[in-house]
């Protein structure tokens, strides 16, 4: 209780007072967070008293959870697994609080505003060692007293990136350790650094060194001794991680020499500085001091229109590359320096470049509309109307009259037709594409046939389904698809209602219930009598004896096509329905059943009996069904029992109930 009465008036004092609680200390911000080896332990021996803003939870509710004297680290996940750590207090009587959160792909400032990318917490009010281990049961721990200081260990997923907070609720500057382990996930990178690539600038005193991935800053010399050129015409004089300012990793350095260079190729050399090392990734591994790096410093010369990056179909603008990066002020906003020529006229809208410190390596021109039919073009330079074409780092002038040339092809049209050439057994289908400079065809015909034809047939079985046809055609270029719904109209089935039981010499009727454009219909009787209506009724002579016939109804379509459904129905010599009055259950064959008779009409019958006390004894819907005389398998002894029959009459509908006795005799 005392904590939560903390923790609302600390949430209070931190909005009234946010512009003085402001974290400006690398590793206090998303944005700065620590990055993490998951093989050491971290400490941070005192922790600025900032911070205070409010964080949404997920599973938290409303409690007012806020990152109080937060640091943030970071790490990537190398291998799915869990994740396990430990957050010891170097005064073990103060509060820690953690949150973690997967910002795979997000502004890492997003946390402050979508409670959806957390993973796992512990806003336990208890002083002590907090974390995830195999202790916790439960991946959210919300504020309060008396909860636990561990929560469950989240699962992470591998190539996903992730931030932790650590919050320290106890309003004093003491610190902390941080380490990783228990968990089965790996958030250590594996792969070793490497020097990548590395430039001189045109007045070659400055050399640009690509890392091949995030290193720490703190393990570059700033007195550029980790570096030295072959031939050693002249010595690094410092060295400068980019970026490093705001944060505390980087990929790039920018070596400053004691004297500019002479046209000519150089090796860049690594070794151990005067910080004993060369340049260190998360979990201190050093660039080897074997590597290094050649390149070229040419006689100044304009920069040419080196390359155009590959064109889409239908191109609404054109990407121009540089070998050198080329001064934005030296190009208009709105293309003057520019013009195409080719197949048909092309008008240009503007030029535009990623400009870093005033500079771009690559420049895009933007058309007035996108290309969409075939053609070769140059892009051609020429001077605006600043006076100058382009103007590289060097100040040296590209050329007029440079040009890079290109081409396009038309794009193209997945729109399609078809016949349909109707059969009995399957229908076949002609599909057309009229090609137009289309080189690749992707059929999908549904029913599992697929096809990279132009013009492919298919063949359907299944008429009463419609077909998703869908076409995707590409010139190797541009492409297109096209999806239509094809509808076989010649589903044919044969099928027919009719009552199962029937009375001799009265009326029977057949209902269709055939699908398909019908255009004859065909009955044979069973008793070699045959009809041609759709819905018939026949007359059965009476039997001598309760007689099966089957019935075959057979239908014609427009299209030629058959099918046949048949069925067998029942004819009764009597259909006067009654009740015995006796019967004997002695197993010769003869009457060993109670059950009603010729019950041909009777719908929803329901037959009870009861024997002499009132116990219901037998009960049936079925009157083809009887009773054998039985109780739970026990043979019952001669005498009456009672019977109930209620049923409707399938002519008249009426409803009719009856009553009886039958003897059980012995």
């Amino acid at each position: 209780m005392m904590r939560s009465l903390m923790l609302l008036f600390f949430c209070f004092l931190c909005s009234a007072l946010w512009a003085q609680s402001v974290c400006t200390a690398p590793g206090q911000n998303p944005s700065t967070a620590f990055p993490v080896c998951g093989t050491s332990t971290f400490a941070q021996a005192s922790v600025p008293i900032c911070g205070g803003r409010r964080m949404p939870f997920k599973s938290c509710g409303n409690d007012l959870l806020t990152d109080v004297n937060p640091f943030w680290y970071k790490f990537t996940c190398f291998q799915n697994g869990t994740l396990g750590f430990l957050i010891t207090p170097l005064d073990l009587n103060e509060d820690y609080d953690w949150e973690l959160y997967d910002i795979t792909n997000r502004n890492p400032d997003d946390v402050y505003t979508d409670a959806s990318l957390v993973v796992s917490n512990n806003w336990s009010g208890e002083y002590g060692e907090t974390g995830a281990s195999s202790a916790g049961t439960q991946l959210f721990v919300c504020g309060g007293d008396g909860k636990p200081l561990f929560s469950q260990r989240p699962q992470l997923i591998a190539g996903h990136n992730y931030l932790l907070l650590v919050s320290h609720f106890s309003q004093t500057q003491s610190g902390y350790k941080l380490s990783f382990g228990g968990g089965t996930a790996v958030i250590t990178d594996s792969t070793e650094p490497h020097l990548k690539k590395v430039e001189a600038n045109c007045g070659g005193d400055l050399l640009a060194l690509k890392l091949s991935k995030k290193m720490r800053c703190a393990s570059v010399a700033g007195d550029g001794s980790e570096f030295y050129l072959t031939p050693a015409v002249t010595t690094v004089k410092s060295s400068v991680g980019i970026g490093c300012t705001q944060q505390f990793d980087t990929d790039s350095l920018q070596l400053k020499l004691a004297a500019p260079l002479q046209p000519g190729t150089y090796t860049l050399h690594i070794k151990k500085g005067t910080d004993n090392n060369t340049i260190l990734d998360y979990c201190d591994r050093p660039v080897a001091e074997t590597e290094t790096l050649s390149f070229t410093i040419l006689p100044k010369a304009p920069t040419p229109m080196d390359s155009l990056a590959p064109l889409s179909c239908a191109p609404a603008a054109l990407h121009l590359i540089f070998s050198k990066p080329i001064l934005c002020s030296s190009f208009a906003a709105d293309g003057s320096e520019f013009t195409i020529n080719g197949t048909y006229p092309v008008s240009i809208t503007g030029a535009t470049g990623s400009c870093a410190n005033g500079s771009t390596k690559e420049i895009v021109v933007s058309l007035a509309q996108p290309l969409q039919k075939a053609g070769t073009f140059q892009v051609v330079l020429k001077k605006g109307a600043d006076g100058n074409t382009l103007l590289d780092e060097c100040g040296e002038e590209t050329r007029v009259g440079s040009a890079l040339s290109f081409s396009v092809k038309d794009t193209v049209n997945a729109d399609f037709t078809y016949t349909i050439f109707y059969g009995c057994e399957k229908d076949a289908v002609a599909f057309q594409h009229p090609g137009n400079g289309v080189s690749q065809w992707t059929w999908n015909l549904d029913e599992s046939q697929q096809s990279s034809l132009q013009n492919p047939q298919a063949n359907y079985t299944l008429f009463n389904q419609p077909k998703a046809v869908k076409l995707v055609v590409s010139n190797g270029f541009c492409s297109d698809t096209a999806e239509q719904i094809i509808t076989l109209e010649n589903f044919l089935k044969a099928d027919f209602s009719v009552y199962g039981d029937n009375c001799p010499n009265e009326a029977v009727p057949f209902t269709s219930a055939a699908e398909g454009k019908i255009i004859a219909h065909n009955w044979s009787f069973g008793d070699g009598t045959t009809a041609s209506e759709k819905d018939p009724t026949h007359v059965y002579a009476a039997p001598y004896q309760q007689t099966s016939y089957t019935v075959r109804y057979t239908v014609t379509d427009t299209y030629g096509c058959q099918q046949t459904a048949e069925k067998k129905i029942t004819v009764y010599p009597s259909c006067y329905l009654t009740v015995p009055s006796a019967f004997t259950p002695n197993g010769d064959g003869r009457n060993d059943l109670f059950r009603v008779l010729n019950a041909i009409k009777a719908e929803n019958l329901e037959l009870l009996l009861f024997n002499r006390w009132g116990q219901l004894v037998y009960k049936t819907s079925n009157w083809k069904q009887g009773w054998d005389g039985k109780i739970n398998g026990q043979p019952q002894p001669t005498s009456v029992y009672v019977w109930f029959l209620r049923y409707t009459d399938r002519n008249t509908k009426k409803k009719i109930e009856q009553k009886g006795t039958v003897t059980l005799v012995r």
